[in-house]
């Protein structure tokens, strides 16, 4: 048969259309399987990491409807964010008409790969019914207390009065103006995610089989439980003087109260209020205070890249312990969202402490023993026993941790505490293209959530996105409103969400097919959910999966869902490199999907990506072997004039067959057995091809017709996942695709009639016999003597040696 990809490709992605192929069925008593992919952000086209991310998990939910399952496999668009404000200052469009002409376009090409998506759950994130149930859970986590408004420090650019993100700044400046940013205060909204740090972080063993190790060990180690001991350090009687008796003492923690004796300075954040109320009253010198006010306007990324440096604060506590006077700093190091933003200072038992200290010349004291390190060159981090530490000298280190702890609870002088490195979530971005947070500010009332049936509160059209300012605060109409409580005037909150919250819930709003009433229907909920599989990048290792994990607890207390965790099973593709590096426009390295498609066609673009590498593994680009996977799928194709139509599977004696025809039998078989293992645990893709390959090779070298159409009954059952083009119109042409179904693994293919043994003389191979599988020891011996008798003629046999199945071995002399 001719292959002619272009023809086939659209010949049946029609029907699939047409005819609702891809729809999940409403019956609820079928098993049931939830294949899902991350969904993509429109950026305007496709590449080649989605058409992989995409082939795995269509691959995966396509095998799963042959095994009978009720499979959900949908798809949407991440739809809200910066790049279209970008895109909209950049070629002079509205974030709105860019996005949803990207989408109208990327839905084009997803479907020219054929992918089974289900088409009639599609959705994207700025649809304002989405925004609405969005908008509905956000008011709920207030009524709850999970929501709270409060200050944060922001990145700031004076010169086009917005706030950027990270990722805008570069090298400590704006991204468009290249004025230096600074660290401003301003009021956000922060969901408590820390009130679920504990269960985070529990419910990761029961992730333990389904989920990558290393996605498992990054969200613990962000997560960050710490336990230790929380204290006071007093200010000295000069120092609370010289803040006007403002400040008394301030809170530190440590997860090292072994080496509490050892404390020789204290150190601050930049943010922290003491810092502050120094540089406001003019308590220190201008050098200083620059100097601290760069570190304030420096991100905490920034700041744990740069070398460490301090500021002498030239203040004082009291060692709650000793009654020792040490000095108080301010250093880079010092986060102000961890531990009070303050930290104790033991140089002589920690790396960066040590490397702090030496730099300003500060004191050491060595409070733990050790024989294995010189403090003159490094400070000692191992184990050991106190010294120099009161009553507590002559203890192991790590049973004096237990000890000191109980010390300072008996005696009132601190306790015993567990602090995460998770910090709570801050949703607030001053930006346009996002879902418009759903509160009233009211000058009698404070905040108010907006009544329920006034949601959703949609973004104003009629905007004009300069990159200066947030466009939603300046719009002369759009923030005027009244109050949902009292019905006066007031003004609506113009900060829109972080985009990631619309990705912590979207898998909940495919199990209910696009409702305009609810969000999702619990009973939905109830049979689809957990996802089965998820695939994405490992890049959304943490913040991504974070997030949605917690949506999904935070949903269940609010009464909504039932599920503790979204995704049983998680798959983190790996990159698709060119010449060794990511691909990217900027390198030029970059491969237009719909030009392979164009030229090959879709099926080529499946079986190569999912050939060329394990998903797991990054994929180096080639473009020999896409014309290899073109050429097999075109022969795959030809060599089908020898099958014929049928409409059950071929019934064969196997023993009566020749070698090459159970051999045949034996390879396709060997194909069909490692599917199941490949599409439901493993997903090796490469290997179940290559095993396909040797079918079809196998089936070459025999010409039996029965023997391929039984084989291409099954091969076009193991490859439909795959490239499925070809396979449907391979299977309706000759099976009327009854072979789309659940197919048993004969085992008798596998039993081989024959045996071949090496015959060795003296240990040194020198031939090989075949033989029936029930011949006896002597016959084997004879026929070896045989076979090889040119190397024992003339020649004593001293032994025969035969070890069954495997080999014969003849000594002579």
């Amino acid at each position: 048969m001719q292959y002619n990809p272009k023809e086939i490709e659209k010949k049946w992605q029609n029907y699939w259309n047409i005819n609702d192929i891809n729809e999940p069925s409403n019956d609820k008593s079928k098993k049931k399987k939830y294949i899902l992919s991350m969904f993509p952000y429109p950026s305007g086209r496709i590449h080649m990491g989605h058409v992989r991310n995409y082939s795995i998990g269509d691959a995966i939910a396509r095998h799963a409807r042959t095994q009978g399952f009720n499979v959900l496999h949908p798809i949407g668009w991440d739809s809200f964010g910066m790049p279209a404000e970008n895109a909209a200052i950049k070629h002079k469009l509205h974030p709105k008409k860019w996005t949803y002409e990207n989408i109208d376009y990327m839905r084009g090409e997803l479907e020219s790969l054929g992918l089974s998506f289900s088409k009639k759950r599609e959705f994207a994130t700025s649809d304002s019914l989405y925004s609405k149930f969005e908008q509905e859970f956000i008011i709920k986590m207030y009524e709850e207390g999970l929501l709270y408004e409060k200050s944060q420090s922001v990145n700031w650019c004076e010169t086009c009065h917005t706030v950027l993100a990270n990722e805008q700044v570069v090298e400590g400046c704006c991204w468009r103006c290249d004025q230096e940013v600074e660290q401003r205060d301003m009021p956000g909204y922060y969901i408590r995610i820390t009130k679920y740090a504990q269960e985070l972080l529990d419910d990761l063993k029961t992730l333990e089989k389904g989920w990558p190790k290393q996605v498992l060990t990054m969200q613990e180690n962000w997560i960050g439980r710490s336990e230790g001991l929380e204290f006071s350090f007093a200010l000295s009687e000069e120092s609370d003087k010289k803040l006007g008796q403002n400040f008394n003492t301030f809170s530190v923690f440590t997860t090292r109260p072994d080496t509490i004796y050892g404390v020789t300075y204290a150190a601050l954040a930049p943010e922290h209020e003491i810092v502050k109320y120094l540089i406001a009253h003019d308590l220190l010198d201008e050098d200083k205070k620059e100097a601290l006010k760069k570190m304030q306007n420096m991100s905490e990324r920034d700041r744990g890249i740069v070398e460490k440096e301090g500021i002498d604060l030239g203040i004082t506590v009291i060692h709650p312990l000793t009654g020792k006077e040490i000095p108080v700093w301010s250093a880079n190091f010092v986060l102000a969202g961890y531990g009070g933003g303050a930290v104790m200072s033991v140089p002589a038992h920690d790396e960066r402490d040590y490397a702090f200290a030496t730099k300003y010349d500060l004191a050491l004291k060595e409070v733990i023993t050790h024989d294995s390190s010189d403090l003159a060159e490094e400070a000692f981090t191992g184990q050991g026993v106190l010294i120099n530490s009161e009553s507590f000298d002559g203890i192991s280190n790590e049973d004096a941790k237990a000890k000191i702890i109980a010390y300072f609870e008996e005696n009132a002088l601190g306790k015993r505490v567990v602090n995460y490195k998770l910090r709570d979530w801050g949703i607030s971005r001053q930006r346009y293209w996002g879902a418009p947070i759903p509160f009233v500010h009211c000058t009698d009332c404070g905040i108010v959530p907006e009544k329920k049936e006034n949601l959703p509160i949609t973004l104003p059209d009629d905007v004009e996105i300069t990159g200066e300012g947030n466009p939603l605060d300046t719009h002369p109409t759009w923030k005027k409103c009244q109050c949902p409580k009292c019905g006066k005037d007031a003004t609506r909150e113009t900060d829109t969400m972080d985009t990631f919250v619309q990705s912590s819930w979207y898998f909940l709003r495919y199990v209910s097919e696009n409702r305009t009433d609810v969000a999702f229907e619990k009973q939905d909920v109830d049979y689809w959910m957990n996802v089965d599989q998820y695939v994405g990048g490992i890049e959304h290792a943490i913040l991504h999966l974070l997030y949605a994990r917690f949506f999904t607890k935070a949903l269940r207390d609010l009464g909504y869902i039932s599920v503790d965790e979204p995704f049983a099973n998680l798959l983190t593709q790996g990159m698709v490199l060119k010449d060794g590096s990511k691909m990217s426009k900027s390198k030029g390295n970059t491969i237009d999907p719909d030009a392979i498609i164009k030229e090959f066609g879709a099926d080529t673009a499946r079986l190569f990506i999912l050939f060329a590498a394990p998903p797991q593994k990054e994929l180096e680009w080639n473009d020999s072997a896409v014309m290899g996977s073109f050429k097999f799928i075109k022969r795959f194709s030809e060599r089908a004039e020898h099958v014929n139509v049928v409409d059950t599977i071929p019934i064969l004696e196997h023993s009566s067959l020749s070698k090459n025809e159970q051999l045949a039998r034996k390879k396709v078989y060997e194909a069909l057995k490692k599917s199941a293992e490949v599409y439901e645990g493993n997903f090796a893709f490469n290997t179940l091809v290559a095993a396909c390959m040797e079918a079809l090779n196998a089936l070459n070298d025999q010409d039996n017709r029965d023997i391929y159409t039984e084989g291409y009954y099954i091969l076009t059952n193991v490859l439909e996942p795959i490239i499925p083009h070809i396979c449907w119109e391979l299977a309706d042409k000759f099976f009327a695709r009854t072979n789309f179904k659940k197919l048993e693994v004969l085992e008798e293919v596998f039993v081989e009639s024959s045996l071949t043994l090496a015959v060795s003389i003296n240990g040194k191979r020198r031939d090989e016999i075949e033989v029936a599988r029930d011949t006896s020891k002597e016959e084997i011996l004879s026929l070896a003597r045989e076979q090889c008798a040119k190397w024992i003629e003339d020649k004593q046999i001293i032994k025969e040696i035969y070890v069954p199945n495997k080999l014969i071995n003849i000594v002579v002399k």
